[in-house]
């Protein structure tokens, strides 16, 4: 039975959850409707951040540029920390409880979008107009994904889902490594650092983040296949939701650190 590196989503996950009926069941047009949904939230959420963030104060080239970076940190941080942490329970929720996804998922990605809002209202103003670069960037990988899913391009298959899983277990390795170190006063450099090293890191995780992609795309799709319940399509947004935040986030840090050099 295939796996996928996303934890909230793998066949034993839809197989649990069959509809007794057609009509009950998920459908991919439903699922999409569902992200679409969600990434309205996700925007909206993250506008609304971004706005309270970057009206702190004029952001001006030179000294007064660093006070105004520390204004928009000390004014996106609370939003940041408190969409971090209450989206990672919501998220947790949802992955235990997926009957209970229509109304977690959307919670989740409320929460998310402050994360985002905040995120990238801190890399706008050290890196102008870097955040429309990585919106478009996401936006262009996951456009670019869905056609090598739907060509056939790269198969999903055993062998494929294996490797991903260990790749992806292997960043979520280094990060948590990274988090541990950072108690003790150090960190792993190549992470942040703008050298080639660090540039080839971010190059790496962007690429296994777009790969999860086609993970994603391959269980919605069994899903449907097995006739899932109708709150899987819920559910079944959420994971690629969970997937496209990373992936904006990793694409982020590597145009930050490209503008570094």
């Amino acid at each position: 039975m295939f796996r996928t590196s996303n934890p909230t989503l793998n066949p034993a996950t839809f197989e649990q959850s069959r509809a007794y009926t057609q009509a009950d069941a998920m459908t991919i047009q439903g699922t999409v409707n569902k992200c679409f949904f969600l990434l309205l939230l996700v925007i909206l959420s993250a506008v609304w951040v971004w706005n309270q963030a970057l009206s702190t104060g004029p952001v001006i080239a030179g000294y007064a540029r660093e006070i105004s970076a520390s204004q928009i940190n000390a004014a996106a941080g609370g939003y940041v920390m408190f969409g971090a942490i209450a989206g990672f329970i919501a998220a947790l929720v949802t992955i235990f409880k997926r009957e209970w996804s229509p109304v977690t998922a959307p919670i989740y990605a409320l929460l998310e979008g402050m994360v985002l809002g905040g995120v990238s209202a801190m890399y706008q103003v050290m890196y102008e107009g870097i955040v429309a670069q990585a919106v478009m960037l996401t936006v262009a990988v996951l456009l670019i994904m869905l056609l090598i899913y739907k060509t056939g391009i790269i198969p999903i298959n055993q062998k494929f889902m294996m490797g991903l899983t260990m790749a992806t277990g292997a960043i979520f390795l280094v990060y948590l490594c990274s988090w541990i170190f950072s108690f003790f006063g150090r960190s792993l450099p190549f992470i942040y650092s703008s050298t080639p090293m660090g540039i080839g890191f971010s190059v790496i995780v962007v690429g296994i983040a777009a790969f999860n992609l086609l993970a994603d795309f391959y269980m919605i799709e069994q899903g449907s296949r097995m006739g899932a319940k109708k709150h899987m399509e819920w559910y079944g947004a959420f994971g690629l939701m969970v997937t496209l935040i990373w992936l904006y986030l990793e694409i982020l840090r590597l145009l930050a650190k490209m503008r570094r050099r």
